[in-house]
Formats: structure tokens, C-alpha cells, sequence
């Protein structure tokens, strides 16, 4: 059983012992991301968590590296659309020095010009890599033209150009006015004393500021991306306009998305891959946001087998419109679900991030009973109404990357799926 602690700051801290093992995972969750940037500002959350490892006040980036190594445990941190996350994990007995380290780079790292200099190269090949990697160049370009015009649609690592104009003050500014005490949530699971949670209270208790952040709500548009690369395959990328994240039907949301395409025994692997050969790769996803959210099928393929594969997905999606889900498939997947949520709950780690996300995203943290109670609760009549909400052609989008068509040639591929869902 988890303790909040609300510090007079606003930092929320959610502390869980687990006596029984033998490592701790403390993770510091701030509710600042790429949509909190201006489009002169991009990149600069994700630039602020790798500069935070390139020295501080007290260490060398050098320094700071030979001490994590020397602990052997883990030292990391990613930065996403709506938060940014610091985290490690390591033996109980490392655990002061852990937090040590951890805190250091969180409030004085040191921002020096020539490791600024240095880490835009970094961050640069970083975009290289993403453009090399079909897949996420999808996905990447589904995002900012169903969201044009909005910081949910603009890519995490910045641009060139955006990089270009980063100096150490600039980061700095940025850090100290947009990590604020009262979005920000503390959360350490594992073996620990009770020394090492008044330490952690006490490093928590130094962050100053006050508020909250804002940002724009992001509209969903219809689209059509493509973009031709000498590649092997074609990546598709199908989305609907989704659920936020703390919609009342988000468990059914996720149950629908494990039906279509969650796992090997779901309807578009079975088909599409198991017994029409048309691809190796496809699942589904949902991406949610504070306002918003996306349901996608991905899909790598051949050129070749890329219009049959496209229509069978489609016509796939309409016979569940009208014919409705099993029994059988609801008990499947709710059990495969659950399944995945509490084996995934015996890693310190995992449920260090379970309650920082809850706490963050959803402002409390749900008991196990709650959660299986909520999963138990969906029907298949609500799942099926969901999707018929969700699955409409008219909004639906595409995104393909690789030897791709026209647009209107992907669109006359939708047209008679639209047309029906109009009728």
C-alpha cells in the first residue's frame, strides 16, 4: 500500500515499501513537455534532459557517469508530449547516494556552452536516427499533420533550426519557469528506510515556484501523409480520433484495441498476417492525451501487397461495426489485460512509474481492486457502441512512408468506406 505525502511546495510524493526485495526505483515525474513549447522553443525539454547529464555544479559529466556505473544500477530519463521523467534504480544500500546523484542533475545541472554545443550534434544524429527508422518517421508524420498547427503535433526532439538557437541561459529559463512544485509528483518503491524518505522529502522540499501549466487544446484533423523513401517496405499508419486519458471509457478503449489488433490472437493479426500472408508486421496502439487521444493500426508491408492489405483492414473494421464482438473475444482480452497490468506490477520500476502516471494523469492512484472492477465492468455492448463512436471513416487518416502512391490514390482506397459510413 502506497502513502501520499503533499509537501507545503505542492511536489507530491507516493512512497511503497517492498521489504521482501532488494532495490529501490525513485522517479521524478514533471508535467512539462513538447506541449508546453513554443514553436521558437522546440526541442528544449527534450535538450534539458540530455544537458542534465552533462555535469553539474558538484560533477563532471564524467563523474557523474563513473558514480552510476559504480552503483550498478540504472540512471535515465525520456521526455514526452505532455511530461518529462528522471529516474533510477538500484540495490537499497545505494539508495542515498542514488538520490544524491539524481537530485544534483535534476536542480544544478550546469548548462556550460560547450556541452550545449556538443549535445545539439548529439541530439541532431538523434533526429537522423528517427528519419533512418521508417516506423517512428510514420507515426512522427501522422502526429504533426493530424494536429497541424499544434504543440502536440510537433516532434519532441525540436528541429534544426529551433536547436540552433539554444544557449545555457535559455535552458535554464526554461527549467526554472516551467518545473513547478504542483506539477510535479515524486514517486520510490522498493526497500528503503526511513531516513531515505525523509531525504527524499527534504530534496523535494527545495523546488521553488508556484501555478500551473498551460496549453492549447489540440484539434483533430482528417488527413493524408505521404512521403517517398528508398526502403524495402511500406509503413502505414491508420488513426481515428481517440479518448483522452481520463475518459470514463477508457478500459473499454483499451479492450477494443487489444480485440483489433493487441496481441497475436486479435482479429487484424489473424487475418491480415495469420491467414491472408499480406505483411509480417501490424498491431494497434492508442496514444492518449490531456484532451485527445488517436486509436492506430500499424502495418509494414510490401508495395505490392499494400491496396489488398488496406481494404481487408477496412472491411475487417465494418464487419465489427455490424456484427458486434464475442463473449469469447471480451473474456480474452480483459484476462490477457489484466494479465499484462499485475505480472508487469512485480517490477519495482514498473510500479514506481504506475503511481507517478496515475497521480499525474489522473490525480490519484486506483487500488488493484478498482482496476480489476473497471476492466469486469466493460460489456461487450459497450465496447461495440465505443466503436462504432470511434472506428468513423470520415475520420479516418492515413500516414505512408516508404515506395508510397499518391495521395489520391490512398484516398480513392477510403472512398468507399467513407461513402458507406455516410450512408
Amino acid at each position: 500500500m502506497h502513502e501520499k505525502i503533499v509537501l507545503p511546495n505542492g511536489v507530491r510524493l507516493l512512497i511503497e515499501p517492498i521489504p521482501h526485495v532488494h532495490s529501490s526505483a525513485v522517479g521524478i515525474w514533471v508535467g512539462n513537455g513538447s506541449r508546453h513549447e513554443t514553436p521558437e522553443q522546440q526541442g528544449i525539454s527534450h535538450f534539458i534532459e540530455h544537458m542534465v547529464f552533462k555535469g553539474t555544479a558538484k560533477r563532471t559529466a564524467a563523474q557523474q557517469a563513473t558514480e552510476m556505473d559504480l552503483l550498478g544500477g540504472q540512471f535515465n530519463a525520456y521526455t514526452a508530449k505532455e511530461q518529462t521523467c528522471y529516474y533510477a534504480r538500484v540495490l537499497d544500500s545505494h539508495l542515498p547516494l542514488a538520490l544524491d546523484l539524481l537530485f544534483d542533475l535534476f536542480y544544478d545541472a550546469t548548462f556550460h556552452t560547450a556541452d550545449i554545443a556538443t549535445e545539439r550534434s548529439v541530439i541532431l544524429e538523434e533526429i537522423g536516427m528517427y528519419e533512418d527508422t521508417p516506423e517512428d518517421l510514420c507515426v512522427e508524420r501522422l502526429f504533426s499533420t493530424v494536429y497541424r498547427g499544434n504543440a502536440l503535433g510537433r516532434p519532441i526532439l525540436g528541429l534544426p533550426s529551433t536547436l540552433a538557437r539554444m544557449t545555457g541561459a535559455k535552458l535554464r529559463k526554461f527549467r526554472d519557469t516551467q518545473y513547478l512544485p504542483e506539477e510535479t509528483v515524486v514517486s520510490m518503491v522498493g526497500r528503503f528506510q526511513k531516513q531515505d524518505v525523509e531525504t527524499l522529502m527534504a530534496y523535494c522540499s527545495r523546488m521553488k515556484g508556484s501555478g500551473h501549466l498551460s496549453m492549447t487544446p489540440a484539434v483533430y484533423q482528417p488527413c493524408v501523409t505521404v512521403r517517398r523513401k528508398e526502403i524495402e517496405q511500406n509503413h502505414l499508419c491508420l488513426a481515428f480520433p481517440a479518448l483522452p486519458y481520463n475518459h470514463p471509457k477508457r478500459f473499454a478503449l483499451q479492450l477494443l484495441n487489444a480485440i483489433l489488433g493487441g496481441g497475436m490472437s486479435s482479429r487484424i493479426f489473424q487475418e491480415i498476417r495469420e491467414q491472408l500472408g499480406l505483411c509480417y508486421n501490424i498491431y494497434t496502439f492508442g496514444a492518449t492525451h490531456a484532451d485527445t487521444g488517436l486509436l492506430c493500426l500499424y502495418a509494414a508491408l510490401s508495395s505490392e501487397t499494400e491496396d489488398q492489405a488496406i481494404s481487408a483492414i477496412c472491411t475487417l473494421i465494418v464487419r465489427l461495426l455490424q456484427d458486434g464482438i464475442t463473449e469469447e473475444e471480451l473474456h480474452r482480452v480483459r484476462e490477457q489485460t489484466k494479465s499484462s497490468i499485475f505480472l508487469s506490477m512485480e517490477s519495482v520500476t514498473s510500479r514506481m512509474n504506475h503511481l507517478a502516471r496515475s497521480e499525474l494523469f489522473h490525480g490519484r492512484v486506483m487500488s488493484e481492486a478498482e482496476i480489476l472492477a473497471a476492466y469486469d465492468a466493460v460489456t461487450c455492448d459497450e465496447i461495440v457502441a465505443l466503436a462504432r463512436h470511434v472506428l468513423d471513416f470520415q475520420q479516418m487518416s492515413i500516414s505512408v512512408v516508404g515506395q508510397v502512391g499518391t495521395k489520391a490514390h490512398y484516398q480513392s482506397l477510403l472512398r468507399p468506406f467513407v461513402q458507406q459510413a455516410r450512408t
